[in-house]
């Protein structure tokens, strides 16, 4: 675990360590997001990154006889 400090500005830096592990680069965005009495920082992704996460899915999912 790290500890950062916050600036007069109410900014972080997010560690070296941290930033090579996630990838995240210069203006990237991140979503905060306040869950519990903590804050969580998640990257967004291009959609495009998305792309091939998902194979081998079993997409078959069984439906009511009026779905079909």
């Amino acid at each position: 675990m790290v500890t950062v400090t916050i600036s007069p500005k109410y900014q972080v830096v997010i560690p070296k360590r941290i930033r090579d592990r996630l990838c995240l680069v210069p203006g990237q965005k991140i979503q905060a997001i306040a869950y519990g009495d903590r804050i969580e920082l998640i990257p967004v992704r291009p959609i495009r990154e998305l792309r091939g996460s998902m194979k081998g899915l079993d997409t078959r999912v069984e439906r009511s006889a009026d779905r079909v």
